[in-house]
Order: C-alpha cells, then structure tokens, then sequence
C-alpha cells in the first residue's frame, strides 16, 4: 500500500511556510508565494519519496479544497500590468522616429544570407525601357 506524504501550506505576510511530512520524516522550506511553495513542495516530496510512487496531500488550513483553490486563483491570475498608453493622434510611434525611418532593420543571424551572397548581388538596376511592339509607320 502507498502511504501517503502531506504538505501543509502556512501564509506567513507574503511568504509561505511548507512543512512535508510522511515516512517517518518531516522537511521544512519556505517559498515567496503559493506557486513556488507547491513547487518547493514537490522538491521536498521528491527528497521523502526518493524514486517510488507516492501520493501527496496538499492542505491549506488543513483543507485540500483551501488550497486547489488558493493555487488555482494564484495560477488563473493575470499579472498586474503597467495601463496601456495610447498616443494621441498624428503622433510618430516610439518605434518609427524619423532618423530609424529609412534604415532596414537588422535581420537575426539565422535570417541573414552567407557574406559570399551578399557579395554577389548586384546593385539594384533600373529595367530597361520597355520597346514598342508596334510596327512603324511607313511614308
């Protein structure tokens, strides 16, 4: 039978205190937030467990919903981001300033043709004048 190992999650300000147990040993971490206390977590489960197969309960306040769903929120979350600055109109972009408004940009070097290539290309001519099909006229 496979004996189970719990986590017991504790919010200590903004930090989370871990305590892993199971096996007849107990491993301490602490982590910055709830993602990387369940990470830490399973680090420390991995260090009980060794190679074979284990169950692991995770609790938080001594609830396993508690915490799914305290990580699921923290995993769901968007980041909070700067406001979107939109520029008023007839304003030039940031990334197209007059002095860059000419200038190809640089190709990464997987993009960009072997130095002999480049060296073969010929400049760019002008096409040639197209000439009149039309048959001239006689006097």
């Amino acid at each position: 039978m496979v004996e189970a190992i719990t986590a017991t999650y504790v919010q200590d300000d903004a930090d989370w205190a871990i305590t892993v147990s199971g096996r007849g040993k107990e491993l301490t971490a602490r982590a910055p937030g709830i993602i990387a206390a369940r990470d830490r977590a399973d680090q420390l489960v991995e260090e009980l467990a060794g190679d074979g197969k284990t169950t692991v309960v995770h609790l938080l306040n001594g609830s396993a919903l508690d915490f799914t769903s305290a990580y699921m929120t923290a995993r769901l979350t968007l980041p909070k981001l700067p406001p979107l600055e939109v520029p008023p109109p007839g304003s030039v972009p940031k990334q197209q300033t007059p002095a860059s408004a000419g200038k190809k940009p640089q190709l990464p070097p997987s993009k960009q043709l072997p130095k002999a290539v480049e060296d073969r290309k010929s400049p760019a001519e002008p096409a040639p004048a197209a000439e009149s099909k039309a048959p001239a006229k006689q006097a």
